[in-house]
């Protein structure tokens, strides 16, 4: 089959891969009929998360048609459409129990899981497409995916809805709801969101229908903040303003009552603690650049919350841990519980209380894969989101 597969830094190929085969009994095989670049794939396109390997196929964000099922898997059929969650998880374990999908104890390999376990402290669950700290799976920018677990992460999409309008169940419509939802939004809260990513307009959105009174937008690329702006959010070019003096305007002097960081380990500007950071990880002293998130802790008003789902990886320096604990910030992070979210994201779609197509720019075969990263990657203010086809 073909298949996106990583390089090396920027180098990213439509390679001829093995097809894959059932391996145990609770696996699928999907046939890929819609897949997207995610703001998370350009990290690995960057080559900042550590432990890929040449060869392996990327994708996190997909959906398609099962061909194959495992004897173990009574829940799916050939025939079925699914959206295929990100995380892998077993739905037997401790945290599965707990709806902690993405904390599963046993979708990721223990030959692989001792390395997150080395850097975290305890294992990351599995995910597709995204470094053999995360189990080395196979991704979905492919036309072919072995999914494991299958009877518990896909869900089935009812015939006559286009993939375009719920491929986005994979990833980011999820964790876009989990990072407002973290926020505890009450009625009459300001919350703020660093970041128009896909991401960062979903958590709009959602916070939006959460019932937050006023969500500032804060970003640099004037389509996104426009897109925002569409949504009802008021927004900040940091280009143009001193965001943390702007915010305090903007709230009287006392802050948001949540904000949301949705940029994650490579903010970009031009402040001092920025180019603090370049060089930082430039000479291997820190590996995740944090100027947002600074932001956000400084930002955000005194007993307020603090929702993390941008991608962090490593080490950072100058955080600002004083303002957290002397402030008396809560915070929430991690990646998507996505198999709670579904179900109720899904029935959303249908009941037609959200849109999620409005993000998607570019539509490319699977073969200009890589051309999609390169835009994606340099063009952020007109891409917004690229959708590829492989069949």
């Amino acid at each position: 089959m073909r298949a996106l597969t990583w390089h090396g830094k920027h180098d990213v190929r439509v390679d001829t891969v093995p097809d894959p085969e059932i391996v145990n009994p609770r696996d699928a095989i999907i046939k890929i009929t819609a897949t997207a670049i995610c703001g998370s794939d350009l990290h690995l396109y960057d080559h900042v998360i550590p432990t890929l390997q040449a060869g392996d196929v990327l994708g996190h964000e997909f959906m398609g048609e099962v061909v194959e099922v495992g004897p173990g898997n009574d829940r799916l059929k050939k025939g079925d459409r699914v959206v295929v969650p990100f995380v892998i998880a077993c739905g037997q374990c401790f945290f599965c129990k707990h709806q902690q999908y993405s904390a599963c104890d046993n979708s990721n390999p223990a030959d692989k899981a001792d390395m997150s376990e080395k850097l975290y402290g305890a294992p990351m669950s599995g995910l597709f497409g995204y470094s053999h700290l995360t189990g080395g799976y196979a991704g979905g920018q492919a036309e072919y995916v072995r999914v494991p677990y299958s009877d518990t992460g896909p869900i089935v999409i009812p015939d006559g809805v286009d993939d375009e309008k719920v491929l986005f169940l994979s990833d980011i419509f999820p964790t876009g709801w989990m990072a407002a939802e973290n926020c505890e939004i009450e009625p009459g809260d300001t919350v703020a969101v660093w970041g128009c990513g896909p991401v960062g307009l979903f958590a709009i959105q959602s916070a939006f229908v959460m019932g937050a009174h006023k969500v500032i937008a804060i970003d640099h690329y004037p389509h996104r903040l426009e897109l925002a702006k569409q949504m009802g959010a008021e927004i900040l070019n940091y280009e143009e303003v001193k965001v943390q003096e702007a915010i305090g305007e903007m709230t009287g002097g006392l802050g948001p009552d949540a904000c949301i960081d949705a940029v994650g380990l490579e903010s970009h500007g031009f402040a001092f603690d920025n180019l603090y950071d370049h060089v930082k990880t430039a000479t291997f002293a820190a590996t995740d650049r944090i100027h947002a998130l600074r932001q956000v802790l400084m930002s955000c008003r005194k007993g307020g919350r603090v929702s993390i789902p941008g991608v962090y990886g490593g080490l950072a320096d100058k955080f600002p841990v004083g303002a957290l604990m002397e402030k008396g910030l809560s915070v929430k992070t991690g990646q998507t519980h996505m198999q709670k979210y579904m179900q109720p994201l899904l029935d959303l779609i249908m009941e037609g209380k959200v849109d999620t197509t409005f993000l998607i720019s570019h539509r490319l075969p699977l073969e200009e894969a890589p051309r999609g990263y390169k835009m994606f990657k340099e063009q952020q203010n007109e891409c917004t989101k690229v959708v590829l086809r492989p069949h």
